[in-house]
């Protein structure tokens, strides 16, 4: 499958750490250019880059764009100078019920969730159709496809990255790109991870009830997700196998949407 996908440049968004940075390595292990990106533009940042392009023996750089902001989404492609893969990723969360949840909240969630992929891939396909190949691969959830209380924000923003996706996959169905949604459910992720023993302390519970009781209480397989089948996913979607598939979300959540 690499041999179709080396040299190949993928973009993904908010990739310094979780489940972005899982897609960025297995990109990077199929000996693809991988463009990592975030917010910050540490010295940090460009070191996870370089590490990772040493450990697989790729090129990887970092490109700094605030995914908030439409015309460094756009600026983030360009300066990119080639885009084959595009992986909208990047997100951020907030838990509030709808009369309490501040407008404030409302608009970055949205902003970065879901405009942000509407920035990107319009900048992104131009390349791809150039290239004569492509992948828009856009990171949803579970809640693209189902709802929680007290996430009104999110659960909007990942219903709308499953209806752009559609649209795109709609607009490119006659040509060699592609454009789909994976819909995790709980990933162990760091941020997921440093809030077990938080959980655990609140619900007078072992780290593992609190695993299995109150995080993974959704989820099925009683079983997170990890960083590295989500990339696993996303190198399947790159692959000649996945040419047909198009305009559908893929979900890797143990069950949870079966539900």
């Amino acid at each position: 499958m690499s041999h179709t996908l080396e040299g190949k440049t993928a973009i993904v968004t908010g990739s310094n750490s979780g489940i972005g940075l899982g897609v960025a390595r297995s990109f990077a292990e199929a000996k693809m250019r991988v463009v990592l990106n975030s917010y910050t533009d540490d010295a940090a940042d460009h070191d996870l880059a370089r590490e990772i392009g040493e450990e697989f023996g790729t090129e990887v750089i970092y490109i700094q764009a605030d995914m908030s902001k439409p015309e460094q989404c756009r600026a983030l492609v360009e300066q990119a100078g080639a885009c084959d893969v595009l992986v909208n990723n990047a997100g951020i969360q907030h838990v509030a019920p709808i009369e309490d949840f501040a407008p404030e909240k409302w608009d970055a969630i949205l902003a970065i969730n879901l405009s942000s992929a509407f920035h990107t891939t319009a900048a992104a396909l131009p390349m791809m159709r150039k290239a004569g190949w492509g992948r828009v691969i856009n990171i949803a959830s579970a809640h693209g496809l189902t709802a929680s209380p007290y996430k009104s924000a999110y659960v909007a923003a990942k219903h709308g990255i499953v209806g752009l996706t559609k649209v795109t996959a709609l607009e490119t169905a006659k040509e060699p790109i592609t454009a789909n949604a994976i819909c995790p459910g709980y990933v162990l992720t760091p941020l997921v991870e440093s809030q077990i023993p938080d959980t655990a302390k609140k619900y007078d519970m072992t780290e593992d009830e609190a695993k299995e009781k109150v995080i993974l209480e959704r989820q099925p397989s009683k079983e997170f997700a990890t960083t590295e089948q989500i990339g696993g996913t996303a190198v399947f979607l790159c692959s000649d196998h996945a040419a047909q598939i198009t305009g559908t979300t893929i979900s890797v959540d143990g069950g949870w949407t079966a539900l």
